[in-house]
């Protein structure tokens, strides 16, 4: 055979090879680089939404530390308020209770003043009868003379 047909003939067979790769390996395999080409498109989609939602978690998480934040915040200082009003109401409650313990202790002197006044009313009307007695050098009756006395007792 002659170089032309040689060349001929394998010109129709890399024709009927491309034909054929053409028609049915090629579509399977374009059609695979497709499919891959699409998982790949939605992957990289499903990758910029996963970071935009994290993006948004974490802004999320942001304003809820935030509000946590403020809400502890808030919450010690309504706590250091009613410590300070609990040690308020018990500073008053202990002056109160230590006004009422000196009147009762002023009250409690008053009285021993005034129990002391009458004993030493009568000891001072004692001592004036008894003065009187040896004055007179006789015995004054003290039944007797009780108003006496007691005129005495209350000018003393």
């Amino acid at each position: 055979m002659s170089i032309n047909a040689t060349l001929f003939v394998q010109a129709i067979v890399f024709a009927i090879l491309v034909w054929f790769t053409m028609k049915f390996v090629w579509p399977p395999i374009a059609n695979a680089l497709d499919e891959r080409s699409e998982k790949i498109a939605h992957g990289l989609a499903a990758a910029e939404h996963a970071k935009i939602e994290l993006s948004n978690a974490h802004k999320e998480v942001e304003l809820q530390l935030s509000a946590t934040r403020n809400e502890s915040t808030a919450l010690l200082a309504d706590a250091e308020r009613r410590a300070q009003h609990m040690i308020d109401e018990a500073k008053a409650r202990a002056t109160e209770e230590g006004n009422k313990i000196i009147a009762a202790a002023r009250a409690e002197a008053e009285q021993e003043v005034v129990k002391a006044r009458e004993v030493l009313r009568e000891q001072v009307a004692a001592l004036a009868v008894k003065g009187a007695e040896q004055i007179l050098h006789k015995e004054v009756n003290a039944s007797v003379h009780a108003d006496l006395l007691s005129r005495l007792k209350t000018e003393l």
